[in-house]
């Protein structure tokens, strides 16, 4: 299957969490790097997700958000540290792609964050911030 979502990080569920309608899932990413989805547990039995499970972690790059460093005080949950390899702006909004270990993404930001704020380049050290609610995982 095809789809538009361009960052598609490849893991291994570590542990699931199930409640009455969500769950909380544990994936590490092959480069090391750890990440929890929060999906339906309906999602969870219809994927057969378990521990060892391989999947992959999709994410849209509107759903990418980045930072100079690490965050703290901050409800999300997952920050994956990363370089930037390549930044294309327009008019209003920029692409930032970011090499993380295992993978890449890529974050659609406004161009004021790109050029302004966070005056981004290629090479530079970021944080990839993602809520563990903009995570979808599909069976591998």
């Amino acid at each position: 299957m095809s789809l538009s979502i361009r960052n598609q990080i490849a893991g291994t569920v570590t542990a699931v969490t199930a409640g009455e309608a969500m769950a909380s899932v544990k994936v590490r990413l092959v480069g090391g790097q750890d990440i929890t989805a929060a999906i339906t547990t309906d999602a969870v039995k219809d994927l057969g997700l378990a521990e060892g499970s391989s999947v992959k972690a999709l994410v849209k790059a509107t759903e990418v958000a980045l930072a100079t460093g690490p965050v703290e005080g901050i409800s999300i949950r997952n920050q994956l540290a990363g370089t930037v390899t390549d930044v294309a702006t327009g008019g209003a909004m920029g692409s930032v792609k970011v090499s993380v270990e295992g993978g890449e993404l890529t974050a659609a930001i406004t161009k004021d964050a790109v050029v302004e704020a966070l005056g981004l380049a290629s090479g530079t050290s970021v944080v990839a911030l993602i809520k563990s609610t903009e995570i979808s995982l599909a069976a591998a």
